[in-house]
């Protein structure tokens, strides 16, 4: 399910040609025969946080999606990066606006390739200051789940259950690496 191809150029509107470009390139791109400009379509960030709670970190947050693609499931804060941003920087936003949460930033978690839908997701661990939350107008509710209580058939993305997973399986083992996935 890739994003649909470019039809008309950014710059001056014209329609574009899928061709290799004059530079060297050896994929097709969308170029412009009128201005010359050549279009392309890299894979989007998606950043996030797995905020936890507790001396050993035995609950994880997770809000309620007020939103589509999957409203009403649950999932880690999370979305688009911004241009102007780090991932960090990008994470912590997310994490802010979907659960209100006051929290400090640890260190790169996951990163996950979803090539069927041009996106690169990485979240980070963070550590919440406080178990009171102001979810923003894409949460419907963020609570607090142990793993045992995980409502895991009702997780938006598998991109969430493989990082939930990954942060369990950690957990138990009293160690945190970096993970990096191809996601389906």
């Amino acid at each position: 399910m890739h994003r649909p191809p470019l039809k008309h150029c950014r710059v001056c509107g014209t329609a574009v040609a899928y061709r290799l470009p004059d530079d060297g390139d050896t994929k097709e791109r969308a170029v412009c025969p009128a201005c010359g400009t050549v279009h392309y379509d890299n894979p989007l960030n998606v950043v996030g946080t797995v905020p936890v709670w507790g001396a050993e970190g035995e609950q994880v947050l997770l809000c309620k999606r007020n939103i589509e693609p999957r409203w009403g499931k649950w999932t880690l804060p999370a979305g688009f990066m911004e241009l102007g941003e780090t991932t960090a920087e990008g994470a912590a936003r997310e994490t802010h606006e979907e659960a209100g949460a006051q929290f400090e930033m640890l260190g790169l978690f996951t990163v996950m390739n979803v090539v069927r839908v041009g996106q690169v997701h990485l979240y980070y661990r963070s550590r919440l200051l406080s178990t009171e939350f102001h979810p923003g107008h894409e949460t419907i509710e963020a609570r607090l789940f142990t793993e045992s209580e995980i409502p895991w058939e009702e997780i938006a993305f598998k991109t969430v259950k493989e990082t939930l997973a990954c942060y369990f399986a950690d957990r138990r083992k009293g160690r945190y690496d970096i993970h990096t996935l191809d996601i389906d």
